[in-house]
């Protein structure tokens, strides 16, 4: 109930105003103690998957906490993973305003933010000072003007820069808001980007005596033969894991609705069922042990629930956190446990 009021308070502001003002107001929460009085952690059976041991299958998705920021507050609400970025090697500004808009007759967000972020070592500094048990993702990218042909370069520095401070990474190739990247899940571009990585990766195993797993994170725009092409090279290339999915380019669902024309990429309830699709699909294609994490709509445990039953391991949510708060986090957890 009080989530519902705030939520009405924050949404006649700027999106991208409110987007700060509430990540403050966690901040607030966590630093006086109240997050774990107001929204207590539910017990829940521990997973693992890459290797790792999450508390619970609950993790945010980047894109809320770009520069890492936010972490301890975030994970005080009761996730068990908390996925920050997407970063670059060099800060970038992103996309002009207003780059953010909430169409919340669908429950859903369109953005094209452009990986605006202040670079890749403000967010190295910010997870050496953060105190958590949460598991920590960092999602990396390319900058706006690297060209694509060199991608692989911007990678394969985010990858260095990283690796020790990650519990995992993971490689985001399936934004629509920075141009051309999506073509990097196609092709020989794929299978080199793929392939600098693995080996990359190698190297920083034997050079920090520790395996960092490797995730990909793609979009839910694939037909059924560009998804069995990306788990053959995700299976060839012994890819740790499967995100599924980003945002997408479609409008169905939010045509004719305020704002529901705006360029970017569309999230949230529009998207669950052509992104679980998506993970179904993946896991008839992709080798048993290759695990996938579910995003993409997820308002409910009963949707969560939705996304394993297709295929997932893990469940990441952004939009469900914006409209439903951090209760959803206890929600699914509390949901995900009778199913067990």
């Amino acid at each position: 109930m009080l989530y519902k009021l705030l939520r009405t308070l924050m949404f006649q502001l700027d999106a991208e105003k409110a987007h700060h003002l509430g990540l403050k107001g966690l901040n607030i929460l966590e630093m006086s103690g109240l997050s774990s009085i107001i929204y207590p952690k539910e017990a829940a059976t521990p997973v693992t998957v890459m290797g790792l041991t999450f508390a619970n299958s609950v993790g945010l998705a980047a894109g809320l906490d770009k520069n890492g920021d936010y972490i301890e507050a975030l994970s005080a609400v009761g996730f068990g993973f908390v996925e920050i970025g997407t970063v670059t090697p060099r800060p970038q500004n992103g996309n002009p305003k207003p780059r953010l808009f909430r169409l919340p007759e669908a429950q859903a967000i369109i953005n094209r933010m452009g990986f605006n972020n202040l670079g890749v070592d403000h967010l190295i500094e910010q997870v050496k000072v953060a105190q958590t048990d949460a598991i920590i993702g960092i999602n990396i990218g390319k900058n706006f003007d690297t060209p694509v042909e060199k991608a692989v370069d911007d990678y394969l520095i985010g990858l260095r820069k990283v690796y020790s401070h990650a519990d995992y990474v993971t490689i985001n190739i399936s934004s629509p808001n920075t141009p051309g990247l999506r073509t990097l899940q196609f092709g020989e571009s794929l299978n080199e980007l793929l392939g600098a990585l693995k080996e990359e990766q190698a190297k920083l195993q034997n050079q920090h005596g520790r395996y960092v797993p490797m995730a990909v994170k793609v979009a839910p725009d694939l037909s059924v033969e560009e998804v069995e092409e990306l788990a053959q090279a995700f299976n060839q290339f012994e890819i740790d894991a499967v995100i599924a999915t980003n945002t997408t380019m479609s409008r169905e669902g939010v045509d004719g609705l305020l704002h529901g024309d705006e360029a970017g990429g569309l999230s949230g309830t529009p998207v669950f069922e052509k992104s679980t699709e998506i993970v179904s699909q993946f896991r008839k294609s992709l080798t048993d042990n290759l695990p996938i994490i579910a995003a993409g709509g997820i308002m409910s445990g009963d949707d969560a629930v939705k996304k394993l039953d297709a295929g997932a391991d893990l469940v990441q949510i952004y939009s469900g956190f914006i409209y439903q708060g951090p209760k959803l986090i206890s929600d699914i957890v509390k949901t995900i446990e009778k199913r067990k």
